[in-house]
């Protein structure tokens, strides 16, 4: 089993922003590019922010797409976050992206994760090899297909998306029904079979969350994100204000 993993969602496309959250004292910080305006360059200063902390730098792209994945890495990520992956040809799809020849098809680039060209056999043979792939679960086709996408080589770990999940079910949110929590009953029974990552993003800031995702067995947790830790201290700290 691995060990648990503590991390937490970056949407700001401002580099001090990743710092002070890179110095909070996570294991990884994930930058999305699927639900936020950050774009390239931005998610590069992001990644040099994180990873100045000796922290690894994760990023979920916008789609399951050679060519996002491939400048993504390019840029110097540590890993990548898969969205809608509902299938195993999602899944090699997604693998072939992240991986050079002769396992995947990625494309050979001179960027800041070669040292500029100055140290890409070193990078072929070291970190491209370590890369991390996390493919999100959010289809019910996913979860009919689970034992299959978790059998896929290259497949570091899955992320469950609840929400999308039960939307594709046409319950979206509605957690108490009864074929929602049979299907994320499957998901964490199935994914625990594995020593692979198990992923959940506990989008409130409460730590008593957290306890709950890791008792049942979950071991990569985001904690909450950028916007919602800023806006909640803000929105507690004046709550409490009086002033005469």
């Amino acid at each position: 089993m691995k060990k648990t993993q503590i991390g937490s969602w970056i949407t700001l496309n401002n580099p001090s922003v990743a710092e002070i959250m890179a110095d909070a004292g996570f294991d990884w910080l994930c930058i999305d590019m699927e639900h936020s305006v950050t774009d390239y360059f931005e998610a590069q200063q992001l990644i040099m922010a994180i990873q100045s902390k000796g922290i690894k730098a994760f990023v979920r792209v916008g789609e399951n797409n050679q060519r996002i994945i491939k400048r993504i890495l390019d840029a110097g990520a540590d890993g990548i976050i898969v969205p809608s992956v509902n299938s195993v040809g999602d899944a090699v799809k997604a693998v072939q992206s992240v991986k050079y020849p002769p396992i995947g098809i990625r494309g050979v680039g001179l960027a800041r994760a070669q040292s500029y060209g100055f140290g890409f056999e070193e990078y072929k043979e070291g970190k491209a090899k370590e890369i991390v792939l996390i493919a999100q679960i959010e289809h019910i086709n996913a979860i009919n297909d689970l034992e299959a996408i978790m059998n896929v080589e290259g497949i570091d770990g899955t992320f469950i998306g609840p929400y999308d999940l039960s939307g594709s079910m046409g319950k979206p949110g509605m957690w108490d029904d009864d074929d929602v929590k049979k299907a994320l009953n499957h998901y964490e029974t199935i994914a625990k079979k594995y020593n692979k990552w198990i992923g959940f993003h506990v989008i409130q800031p409460d730590i008593n969350l957290i306890k709950e995702k890791v008792a049942k067995g979950y071991n990569f947790i985001a904690f909450s994100l950028d916007v919602l830790f800023l806006g909640s201290k803000i929105r507690e700290q004046l709550s409490e204000l009086t002033l005469k």
